[in-house]
């Protein structure tokens, strides 16, 4: 039996896997959101086995790098969607595009708007997803 090969290190080919497919699935979850009108945080949870099987792909090496990796993605992707859900539905309210409207969107206000807009459901989604990033991209 021959050994298995070394895991690799990750390359700027995994970062770049990485942020590809979290800047992606954060905009699907936008999309969605817009779509149904709803907060949809049961996403974070499909966002975090998308986020653990990218890791993989890319070829990260099991460990603690990868877990932090994972669960910092899928947070990352959860901000990233309710802000850019907060300043799309503000944004219209005052003839704003959504680029436009989300650089004007201060972190205050979005935090507070974020608040209200989220159920319970949607929170304890979240934390469901965090939880699941860590147990899959270990």
């Amino acid at each position: 039996m021959t050994p298995p090969a070394p895991a690799r290190r990750a390359s700027w080919f995994s970062w770049l896997l990485l942020l590809l497919g979290a800047c992606g699935f954060a905009a699907v979850w936008v999309l969605a959101s817009l779509y149904t009108g709803r907060q949809l945080g049961w996403m974070a949870v499909i966002g975090a086995l998308d986020i653990a099987w990218l890791l993989r792909l890319g070829g990260w090496r099991p460990g603690l790098g990868r877990l932090v990796a994972g669960v910092l993605a899928t947070a990352a992707i959860v901000v990233v969607a309710n802000w850019f859900i907060t300043a799309t539905q503000l944004g219209a309210m005052m003839g704003l595009d959504p680029w436009n409207s989300a650089l004007r969107l201060g972190p205050h206000h979005a935090w507070i708007l974020v608040q209200l807009a989220n159920s319970t459901v949607d929170i304890a989604c979240i934390a469901l997803g965090l939880i699941v990033a860590a147990w899959l991209s270990r």
